[in-house]
């Protein structure tokens, strides 16, 4: 079976909100985002390279409650002392958090935006220091050490500068209806691999050997239906691929598998079973 790539990332994410005045104050004051556009109801957010985040305005979106979408978008740190720059930030702007967690692979602390909209922001441990399991890379939800955290800045203070440059989409988290088909299309038909599980509730997949690009998780339910049309909330994730070859062969594998999707002259629009909306790029197309 063909797999995808392992130099695949995770492009921008973007999102249904109500109020843009009151996104932007949060993404730009509490997590330092950079706006690199932002025209009619559409902003663009960053670090100053890719897009990592698309908010579009819509006063009347209505709010998804217990439905498939969006857990979390995570961003990844490109070290520990970022983590701890964006923590003292947190508690500077007196940002609510709603918790953190170690995960072995990683250190991660968890808040909503002001649509409540999940984010994580998160810092990975080199790959040399993850553990195995078979196949399946150990993460467990430990307590994080805030303070250990918050310690690397007495060895270097620096003044807030925004988010750091090298700031990426790490994952994706999302919540679907049921677990089962979702690992079956997520592995067998758009070719990630499967890195964890956690039972019959929580999956994660990837590309290349990575924890996880895409978490995916029945806690609103089994058979969660979809969120209502134009809700608050995910409208599609980003998926880069390197090149059109890859792209390609995903192509196959829909066609195979009878998957309809959408073509574009960009990529491809495909929703998994739950109705969750992923777009595949080619590099340089977010």
């Amino acid at each position: 079976m063909n797999k995808l790539p392992s130099n695949l990332r995770m492009g921008s994410v973007h999102l249904t909100i109500k109020n843009m005045a009151r996104s932007l104050d949060f993404y730009q004051t509490s997590l330092g985002l950079q706006v690199h556009d932002h025209t009619s109801n559409t902003a663009r957010l960053g670090v100053g390279g890719d897009d990592l985040l698309v908010l579009v305005e819509n006063p009347n979106a209505p709010i998804a409650r217990r439905s498939t979408g969006l857990y979390h978008f995570a961003l990844l740190l490109p070290s520990r002392l970022a983590l701890a720059d964006a923590l003292r930030r947190l508690i500077e702007t007196q940002t609510p958090i709603q918790g953190g967690a170690d995960h072995l692979v990683s250190e991660a602390i968890y808040l909503p935006d002001p649509d409540n909209n999940g984010i994580e922001l998160y810092r990975d441990r080199p790959r040399d220091q993850w553990t195995f399991h078979g196949s399946s890379v150990n993460m467990a939800t430990d307590p994080l050490d805030y303070q250990g955290i918050l310690d690397e800045l007495n060895a270097a203070p620096v003044d807030w500068q925004g988010a750091h440059a090298g700031t990426v989409m790490g994952h994706v988290h999302l919540h679907v209806s049921h677990l089962q088909p979702t690992l079956d299309f997520y592995c067998e038909v758009l070719g990630f691999d499967l890195m964890a599980r956690m039972g019959h509730a929580a999956g994660f997949v990837s590309a290349g050997g990575y924890h996880h690009h895409l978490g995916l998780n029945t806690w609103q339910g089994v058979g969660a239906p979809p969120p209502p049309a134009g809700a608050i909330g995910l409208r599609h994730a980003t998926i880069i691929l390197p090149n059109h070859a890859d792209l390609e062969q995903l192509s196959q594998r829909l066609n195979t598998a009878n998957i309809s999707f959408e073509q574009r002259d960009d990529g491809l629009i495909v929703r998994d079973p739950s109705q969750n909306e992923l777009w595949f790029v080619t590099e340089h197309r977010t």
